[in-house]
């Protein structure tokens, strides 16, 4: 099928769907403030929700380099759900009770960010119908089974296995042999959100600057082009967008990850893929996929393209390599051959921050007054707004003004991460990584054998991802 009519990039779908607010005003000047955020996505602008909610009388600026929403979190899966990057190596370095403390407050979160943007009048088409897991091939199946016992036994009772038939009377993914379903997790559109939290957070009394790329951050100083912020805390949360910042180059891996989007599907079509609660939809392949039914009744669905580009480079607008967009496409046509002449409507691609060692973390470094929050591997919708208001609590209690919370003792808080290796080995591996996990997932779909494939266990290994 030929993708000419396809739109390519411009940030994505969700800001042609939405449209791009208007600009807001860069930075003046030198200025002070109590609290610098330097990144408009979900972690700062719901750190400055929940500061701005705790101590109104908080001075608080947001630096955004373009405008708020531009990177991950206007570009992301509207996936609202419990994953949580790393929570298996704080189990080992923590110990079990402390990862189940930090699953539930993930799980606990899914319902805060639909409670909250309940109260605050934000439309974000969010749908709860939960997120569910499919499995395509005997080693699928065994890596599914594995992987819904392990969560249960991180607390997630209430979720459900289901057989081949059990699936397709959810939704029928054409060689579902089996699938996982929890109710944590909902569906959204990612530019509603994060445009009805920036116009929220401007309404409490939180300055938000954009056009305004923060160069360097030093304890109490954030500098720009326009001038400098001082702030006794200057917290980073710019996630994928880490790198650009002096010093920063090898502290997160900017993973990029590509989309694509249908027109809207008929009545006709649907009937024949089912999906009528609207769940998320994920699979067991090691180079996973991600997909939702939005709410204008399209499919919209990801997974990674070229995974990184060479001295983390960043892309400008989400324009997407051609043979990605097919490739998505074919991954659609797989999972629902009905779509096989379906229009695309638009692809676009995204970085996202990966860790050396796959964890999420949350630091407030007290001698400096520098905090940050992400590395979220793909997982930030959700562990964006447990981040938030972990920092809260983090300047609460460094502030005087509270003591150490549920959050504040969470098994992420302050973890130590060390630094990726430099150019070339770091674009070496990870395109060596996923080319294994490519050819891992190749093998396991013509192979019996229920084990994963040796080549995803020594990526695993090697990645740190285990």
């Amino acid at each position: 099928m030929s993708t000419v009519s396809t739109v390519n990039g411009g940030i994505s779908f969700w800001y042609a769907h939405e449209g791009t607010p208007a600009p807001r005003e860069p930075l003046p000047g030198d200025t002070t403030a109590d609290v610098c955020i330097v990144g408009g996505g979900y972690t700062g602008l719901w750190t400055a929700y929940y500061l701005k909610k705790a101590v109104p009388f908080l001075n608080i600026t947001v630096l955004e380099a373009k405008f708020c929403g531009y990177g991950a979190s206007g570009r992301n899966g509207g996936w609202l759900y419990n994953g949580i990057a790393g929570r298996d190596r704080y189990a080992k370095l923590h110990g079990h009770d402390a990862a189940v403390r930090l699953q539930k407050a993930v799980n606990d979160t899914v319902g805060e960010v639909i409670r909250t943007a309940g109260e605050e009048n934000i439309d974000a088409d969010i749908h709860h119908g939960g997120v569910l897991e499919v499995a395509h091939t005997p080693s699928q199946l065994a890596r599914l089974k594995d992987f819904h016992s392990v969560e249960i036994a991180f607390g997630e009772t209430d979720r459900v296995l289901r057989g081949a038939r059990e699936t397709a009377e959810r939704i029928r993914v054409s060689g579902a042999v089996g699938s996982s379903w929890t109710p944590h997790g909902a569906r959204l559109h990612p530019a509603k959100l994060v445009k009805g939290l920036a116009d929220t957070v401007e309404a409490l009394g939180v300055t938000i600057h954009e056009s305004t790329p923060v160069t360097e951050i030093k304890p109490k100083h954030a500098v720009t082009p326009y001038g400098t912020v001082r702030a006794p805390y200057v917290l980073r949360c710019t996630e994928g967008f880490t790198a650009g910042l002096k010093g920063q180059k090898r502290t997160w891996l900017p993973m990029n990850s590509s989309m694509i989007v249908t027109e809207p599907l008929p009545k006709s079509l649907w009937d024949t893929i089912g999906w009528d609660g609207r769940e998320t939809l994920g699979d067991m392949a090691h180079a996973y996929m991600y997909a939702q039914r939005t709410a204008d009744d399209r499919i919209a669905l990801g997974g990674r393209g070229v995974p990184y580009r060479y001295g983390s480079a960043t892309d400008n607008d989400g324009r997407t390599q051609p043979a990605t967009v097919e490739a998505l496409r074919d991954l659609l046509v797989r999972f629902f051959p009905t779509t096989a002449g379906t229009r695309i409507d638009h692809a676009w691609s995204g970085v996202l921050g990966v860790p050396r060692d796959w964890c999420a973390t949350v630091t407030l470094d007290r001698s400096t007054g520098l905090g940050w929050a992400g590395g979220y591997v793909g997982s930030g919708v959700a562990t964006a707004n447990l981040a938030a208001r972990t920092l809260r609590d983090l300047i609460q209690q460094d502030s005087g003004q509270a003591g150490p919370t549920d959050l504040t003792n969470l098994p992420w808080v302050n973890h130590k991460v060390r630094r990726w290796e430099p150019e070339p080995l770091r674009w070496l591996g990870v395109h060596a990584l996923y080319a294994a996990y490519r050819t891992a997932d190749r093998r396991e779909s013509t192979s019996p054998r229920l084990g994963t494939d040796r080549l995803a266990k020594a990526a695993d290994r090697i990645a740190g991802r285990h």
